[in-house]
């Protein structure tokens, strides 16, 4: 059995175009996820999913792996089970999503979530951190709960669980790394689309509603990742202080 990380790197962002080439550091931002996540004990390997040749000749240009994937995928999971595919990786081998803009990953982070899928034999697994209850309010924070046994009972942009008596509840933010076997990554790439995934417009909704459980591990801290300019202008000057 193979644990590889693939990491999903598309050019055309929204808010922040040519992200994974932003070089202010001497290094592309892509650059330092993959060199991050690639000091992950538990990993046997690392690749570029892209569906740019820009990013693509990146990535080999620091000595990295890459793969090109179509540009038609509606989703970064779409994109993972492509590279998975052409990555030959046996059904039972460990496919580790990370995303392509958090260039300050912990990389024991992505140890503790291939230990927790191994563990709970889950098809899928992920992380969540304490998150403050102010910013709980916050659409763009995506909250999850937990059942007792570890495992994810719903995922929401809302403010869960809502707190009617005002007790003090606690909150836990999602982190967006998942880890899945790879004949698991690619059924799930093929379910349809269900109610709560349109909804909420979050992607792991889709195996909860199919009746997959996902494990939970909770870390200390989120890591930061990159979606503006000065998000990206921020971590530059924390590389600086290096």
């Amino acid at each position: 059995m193979r644990t590889v990380a693939i990491i999903p790197a598309r050019y055309g962002s929204t808010r922040l175009p040519a992200k994974p080439l932003l070089k202010q550091t001497g290094r592309y931002l892509i650059q330092h996820v993959y060199e991050n996540v690639a000091k992950a004990r538990r990993l046997q390997g690392v690749c570029v999913a892209t569906d740019d040749q820009r990013i693509f000749e990146a990535v080999h240009s620091f000595g990295g792996q890459a793969v090109m994937t179509r540009e038609d995928h509606p989703s970064g999971t779409d994109r993972l089970a492509e590279a998975a595919a052409k990555l030959g990786l046996a059904d039972d081998d460990v496919v580790v999503n990370v995303q392509g803009d958090e260039p300050e990953m912990n990389p024991a982070y992505i140890d503790t979530l291939v230990d927790l899928l191994l563990a709970k034999r889950t098809p899928m697994a992920t992380l969540a951190a304490p998150l403050e209850a102010g910013q709980a309010q916050r659409p763009s924070s995506v909250k999850v709960v937990l059942a007792s046994t570890g495992l994810a009972l719903y995922f929401s942009r809302a403010r869960i669980p809502f707190d009617r008596d005002g007790i003090g509840a606690s909150y836990l933010l999602h982190l967006g790394i998942y880890a899945y076997r790879k004949d698991f990554l690619l059924t799930y790439a093929k379910l349809p689309s269900t109610p709560c995934e349109q909804a909420e417009k979050l992607e792991q909704l889709r195996a909860l509603e199919h009746g997959y459980p996902i494990a939970v591990a909770v870390v200390p801290a989120a890591n930061f990742g990159i979606d503006t300019m000065e998000d990206y202008e921020a971590f530059v000057k924390r590389e600086a202080r290096k």
